[in-house]
């Protein structure tokens, strides 16, 4: 049996498999809220000095269909998960927001495998009106003429 595995090692052997360990910020998403986690992070933004926000990609666009099912463990530290957030629906905000950065990150994302396009348009088409409603700052016509078009440059 091996050692149990520590933040340390995840850090290191996600370092070996060539990820990019750096990002401006800490995107933090709760469920369940831990009663007196939003005390702690003040103090731990300040003493680990980096920047941490409370958003996710579902606070700006819906989730899509099974997200949760989707989001890959990362570790679990005193019995508290840690996950992506569903790579697809990360995709559809980054689609959405359209920023140089983020169309790097899409083109990463479907180039890895994380993502594939044509389920992305599948996932996007059975969201709702109604879901779609609760965002009015998404154009869904533009929305998904974004996602069609990420499929058509995956088929080149």
């Amino acid at each position: 049996m091996r050692d149990p595995v520590s933040g340390e090692k995840v850090l290191q052997l996600l370092e070996e498999l060539g990820c990019q360990c750096q990002t401006v910020d800490v995107d933090l998403k709760f469920l369940p809220e831990p009663e007196g986690i939003f005390e702690v992070l003040p103090r731990l933004k300040n003493t680990r000095n980096v920047n941490i926000e409370l958003a996710a990609p579902d606070d700006f666009v819906p989730a899509l269909p099974g997200w949760q099912e989707r989001s890959r463990w990362i570790a679990t530290f005193n019995r508290v998960d840690f996950r992506h957030f569903d790579f697809y629906t990360q995709v559809l905000s980054k689609l959405e927001r359209d920023h140089a950065k983020d169309r790097i990150d899409v083109a990463a994302m479907v180039e890895t495998g994380l993502v594939d396009p044509a389920t992305l348009l599948e996932l996007y088409d059975r969201l709702t009106p109604d879901q779609l409603n609760r965002y009015p700052a998404i154009e869904p016509d533009s929305v998904r003429a974004a996602v069609v078009r990420l499929g058509e440059k995956d088929e080149l």
